[in-house]
């Protein structure tokens, strides 16, 4: 399969493409002219990439993860929940910030209405 059909196929541009490949987690071969060449689990591949994307995990965790990706798209194995619950955390830090920050906006907005 080559590129713009994994792109149709799953719905992720090409250059996004490109880049989970540049950043480990795609593979690809090549044909003769150099052209990118996909087997037919790639789309599957790209599903689990964007699964866990959308779970707010960074390129770098997914590259050392991937392999613990079983089943669908989503479901792994028990080998992640260390990762995953480190990661967890990272998030509801951010949250926490993010809400003094909140409240400390409104409380500024208050003060000059």
């Amino acid at each position: 399969m080559r590129i713009g059909e994994l792109a149709r196929a799953t719905g992720v541009s090409v250059r996004l493409l490109r880049y989970y490949e540049e950043q480990g987690l795609l593979l690809a071969g090549r044909t003769p002219g150099g052209q990118r060449v996909y087997d037919d689990g790639a789309p599957r591949a790209v599903r689990r990439i964007r699964a866990l994307l959308d779970a707010g995990l960074p390129t770098r965790v997914i590259r050392e993860v991937l392999d613990c990706v079983c089943g669908g798209e989503a479901e792994v194995e028990p080998c992640l929940t260390p990762v995953l619950v480190e990661q967890l955390q990272g998030i509801e830090e951010r949250i926490a910030r993010l809400e003094g920050s909140r409240a400390s906006l409104t409380r500024l907005l208050t003060t000059t209405s």
